[in-house]
Formats: structure tokens, sequence, C-alpha cells
């Protein structure tokens, strides 16, 4: 029978037995330990559902959810150095060689049971804390990059931000199928053991066996671990806002000439410069005198004074994704944002009946949609599509 010992903390004390003679149980998991596990598990859904299944505009949800599964993996590291002896790292990490040792015991069919993680399980809380903490990372590069958003903005440009996007997809299918294996390596490991292991997550107690490999007894500091928990996410906190604030890298923030929007928004949208390459924009004002069947001609200063403004912020002076994005303009429509395969590819999914709604009328009027529109951002979150026109009913 499982006895306690003096020295044995509470944790894992055995409690008493049940009426009709059932095992004792013992305390495995304190709070901390259950607590950061759920919470990951739901920051982790809620990023995976609006990463990979949601569309464009859940991007602020899915940066909630990153930043708290970061917050949360930070939380757990500190718990694993002052926690208690089955949550500390000292008390479940080994090395390679216990780990191949418990496979080949559980092949034989000699394997103990652990109260905490066994080797294989603790291999897995590693590496499920590793890919968390590389989609955090990867995922501000990427965010800072691409959408030239978050506290790296100012020092990521759109390739590297790309680079990181790429490594942020593969992390995250990573740990999907990481997240696979556990659940059946807790199916497995609940059948072998005859326990319950997922509802032992939520008590934090399993039942007490002669011969169960016990972790050693480690007084918890949990005011030191909250101590550095909070100071690293102050720290955290004061550096996001700090960094954030900085001009992104590759926007220009130059006031724009007031005479281009007078003049062009005058018969249609104002579109960024930065939304065609230098060439278009140049055989543009090129062809004022027939712009599109229509005279569009200024007086000479103007036209100068707006064709170098436009030109010095055109698609090749700026790192948004749109204008990297737009830079290759079909040739047959060199000023047509809507031709381009970017444009058709990232609005395949929008019915043509939003575009021919009052709300936005053509495809081209990217601020019915786009609250950032006038600036080149085109900020995911800042999307708002308009309900689609209402369609006529058939005979």
């Amino acid at each position: 029978m499982f006895r306690a010992t003096a020295d044995q903390p509470d944790e894992h004390r055995p409690s008493a037995a049940h009426a009709g003679g059932a095992c004792p149980t013992v305390r495995v998991w304190d709070p901390v330990v259950r607590l950061s596990h759920w919470a990951l598990v739901a920051a982790v859904t809620v990023a995976a559902v609006t990463g990979l299944l949601a569309d464009a505009s859940w991007i602020d949800v899915h940066v909630g959810a990153g930043a708290a599964m970061a917050g949360l993996v930070a939380a757990r590291v500190v718990w694993g150095f002052l926690g208690p002896g089955s949550a500390r790292f000292t008390g479940f990490v080994v090395g390679p060689g216990a780990v191949l040792t418990h496979l080949r015991e559980l092949r034989a069919g000699t394997a103990g049971r652990h109260l905490g993680h066994n080797p294989l399980g603790a291999a897995m809380v590693l590496a499920l804390l590793a890919i968390a903490a590389g989609l955090a990372v990867t995922g501000l590069v990427a965010l800072g990059g691409v959408l030239k958003a978050g506290p790296l903005a100012f020092a990521t440009g759109y390739a590297d931000g790309r680079a990181a996007l790429a490594v942020h997809e593969l992390l995250a299918y990573g740990l999907l199928a990481l997240i696979a294996l556990h659940v059946a390596g807790v199916v497995f490991e609940s059948r072998r053991s005859r326990e319950n292991l997922g509802r032992a997550m939520l008590t934090g107690r399993k039942p007490a066996r002669p011969g169960d490999h016990v972790p050693a007894a480690r007084p918890a500091r949990p005011v030191a671990a909250a101590a550095l928990s909070l100071g690293i996410l102050g720290v955290a906190a004061a550096a996001i806002g700090a960094l954030t604030d900085r001009p992104a890298l590759g926007v220009p923030t130059a006031a724009p000439d007031p005479a281009y929007a007078q003049e062009c928004a005058a018969c249609h949208v104002a579109y960024h410069p930065s939304l065609l390459p230098r060439a278009s924009w140049s055989a543009l004002f090129d062809g004022l005198g027939d712009h599109f069947g229509e005279d569009a001609g200024l007086d000479p200063a103007t036209t100068a004074r707006l064709r170098t403004w436009v030109l010095a912020n055109a698609a090749e002076a700026y790192d948004t994704k749109a204008a990297n994005r737009l830079r290759a303009v079909e040739p047959a429509a060199p000023f047509s944002i809507t031709e381009t395969r970017f444009w058709r590819r990232t609005h395949a999914d929008i019915p043509g009946t939003v575009f021919a709604g009052p709300a936005v009328v053509s495809k081209g009027n990217c601020e019915a949609c786009h609250a950032d529109a006038r600036a080149g951002r085109f900020y995911p979150g800042n999307i708002h599509i308009p309900s689609p026109a209402p369609t006529e009913a058939r005979p």
C-alpha cells in the first residue's frame, strides 16, 4: 500500500480511502498547473480557429489569443522552477536515454507508473511549450513585417515578415500534430494504467498505488513565482507599448498633398500612391488629357507637384503588404488594381452582390470595406464588409 512518510509534502499525501475500500488518492497537479493547462488549451483553440478557419478580419482576436498563449507559457516556465515537486522541471524532465528506456519498457510491458509526467509525457510538455513560444515569436515578426503592426513593426521588413509567417504556419500545423499525439498518449496511458488522466488534470488527484514513481519533494514558492511573473508581464507590456508607438519600417509618415485628394477624389476614389508602381503613375500623368475618356488636365504647376509627390510615394517607396503585392500590375491593365492577381485572389470569396450593393457600388471602392484604405495600410482588423445587395425574387 502507498504510505505517506514524514518528509512527504502535502501534495503527495494519500487521502483517506473512499467508502467500499477504494484506493486512496493523492494530489499530483496543483491549481496553477491545472489552470494554466486548461487556459492554454482555450488560447490555442481560439488561435487555431481564428488563424486557420476564420477570415482575416479576426486578426485582432487571433493576436490576443497568441498573446495569452505566450503569457501562459511564460507563467508555466516560472512555475516550472518555483512550483511544487510535480510541477518543477527537475521533477519530471529527463534525458533522451531515459525516454528510450521508457519506450523499451512500454514495449516489453514492464514500464512503471508515474504519479507525475512519465518520460514521454515530459518530452511532450517541453515540445509543446517550445512550439508555443516559437509561435509567439514568429507571430510577432510576421505581424510587424507583413501587417506593419505590433512592437516589431519598426524593425521588420515585409520579406522578413513573410518568411516568419511561413515558419509560423509550419509551427501551427506542428502544434496541432503534437496535440493529436498528446491526446493519443493520454488515452493510451489512461488505458494502460487503468485511470482517467483527463479527469486527473481537472481534479488534480490520482490513485495512490504501490511502486509509483513519485516526484521528489520540493516546496512551492508562490510569492516569488507571482512576483517574477508580474515583473515579466510588466516589463513586456511596457516594452510592447513603447515599441508599438514607433513608426513602422517602410511606411513613410509624410502628410499627403491636399491637392491630390481635392483633384482626384472629385471624380473617383483617391487611391493611395503606394497601390501602383511608378511606371503606372507616370503613364497616368502623361495621359491626363485623355483620362479614361475624360480631360483631367491640370495647370502645369499643380501637375508637376502632384507627379512628384505621387512618384515619391508609389509602391516602390512603401514596404506594406499592399505595396509589395500590387507592384506587379497586369500589362493589359496597368492602371487597374482590381485586375491584379493579388486583388482577385484575396477577394475571391466575396460575393459579387457585395460589390453591386449600394454601400460599395464598384470593386474599386476600397474605402467601403477598408477603414484605412486612404493611408494605404489595409490592416485586416479594419475590414468591415457591408451586406450584399438583395437579390430579386424570381417569379
